[in-house]
């Protein structure tokens, strides 16, 4: 006998999409009232708004700042940011980037540190390009 799979399709709060995505709960009633991100009402008459309609808003309204260097990359992880500290030795460095929410760590020569002259303030991008990520969910259920 197959069972049937029932795939639950989280809800989010108008508090907690303006979380998830940076900005007021104002802004998020804003998109709503304007029809901009659909709702609709849960089991307690409360509004919420679909994960997957969530998702591709988020997706759709994305705004990232150009990206100031001039070279094609095949890596599509590219997020420009600022640098906000440095910590080298004779031989390796550790590198922190602020892109956006996002706080960026990189290991590399202090050699790499000098020649790219990255110091607190400078606008940097950090590429990433991996084959190995970690996607975990809240309440560590599989």
């Amino acid at each position: 006998m197959r069972g049937t799979i029932v795939l639950f399709v989280p809800q989010f709060r108008i508090a907690d999409a303006a979380r998830l995505l940076g900005v007021s709960d104002d802004t998020v009633r804003r998109w709503v009232d304007a029809g901009t991100l659909p709702v609709q009402a849960d089991a307690s008459n409360r509004k919420v708004i679909d994960g997957a309609a969530l998702a591709a808003f988020a997706r759709d309204h994305a705004s990232a700042p150009p990206d100031p260097s001039d070279v094609q990359s095949s890596a599509r992880n590219r997020l420009v940011g600022l640098v906000t500290s440095v910590v080298t030795d004779r031989v390796m460095a550790q590198v922190e980037m602020q892109c956006g929410p996002h706080r960026i760590v990189s290991l590399m020569s202090s050699e790499a540190v000098r020649e790219m002259g990255l110091e607190p303030g400078a606008l940097a991008v950090a590429v990433i390009k991996s084959t190995t990520v970690v996607v975990e969910t809240p309440g560590g259920s599989s």
